[in-house]
């Protein structure tokens, strides 16, 4: 009798053993999910809600991307139709960001780009916001516009421009700064405060070469 108790108390102790680190396991994957979700939005996930993919293909290009004036005839449409290319924007610090109505790390991006289209547009900066939330995100951006109170433009890319700038990773938003000859001079995935500051920085030192 002795002997079948301090069995069944040794397999209960191993039992509880077992489920506690099952319960830390869990936690510790919770934890590392909500961690990897703050700063940045992985398109693929809400792609199981979306009409289509943000990519319509396999990767074609890899970094360092080629200039501007190479891609020339890639662009997007504005909110009210009109339509812009890369071209465009030759002799301008270029400022791409992609976006989604539904990815909070992108909103949180919002104030920060709305200042510095505020404080460096008149010395040649233009930021440019492109959505690849999919179709059925395009109906939001008009309330997405008034709720943020967002003064550069909007627009939604050409596929191909899509499948170039995100080529290697869908993650949003991504943040491409382009200097005045059409070279890319940094590439940002995510965003957080930190990003912010170094895109400014960026920037600055970009307006500061004449």
């Amino acid at each position: 009798m002795r002997v079948e108790y301090l069995v069944s108390e040794s397999f209960s102790t191993s039992m509880l053993s077992n489920s506690t680190a099952s319960t830390k396991l869990i936690a510790f994957a919770a934890a590392a999910v909500m961690a990897s979700s703050i700063n940045a939005c992985i398109s693929k996930k809400h792609q199981e809600t979306a009409a289509t993919p943000v990519l319509s293909g396999a990767p074609t290009t890899t970094f360092p991307m080629p200039p501007l004036k190479a891609r020339s005839e890639m662009g997007w449409v504005f909110n009210d139709g009109r339509r812009a290319t890369l071209a465009d924007y030759e002799g301008k610090l270029l400022v791409i960001d992609f976006y989604a109505t539904w990815c909070q790390p992108c909103r949180e991006s919002i104030p920060r780009l709305k200042a510095l289209q505020q404080h460096y547009g008149p010395r040649g900066l233009q930021v440019i916001g492109l959505n690849v939330g999919g179709p059925d995100d395009r109906i939001k951006v008009a309330n997405f516009v008034k709720e943020l109170s967002i003064q550069y433009p909007l627009g939604f890319p050409d596929q191909a421009l899509t499948d170039l700038f995100l080529s290697d990773d869908q993650t949003i938003p991504q943040t491409f700064v382009f200097g005045r000859q059409g070279q890319l001079v940094k590439r940002f995935i995510g965003y957080q405060d930190a990003i912010g500051d170094e895109i400014e920085k960026v920037i600055q030192k970009e307006l500061a070469v004449q």
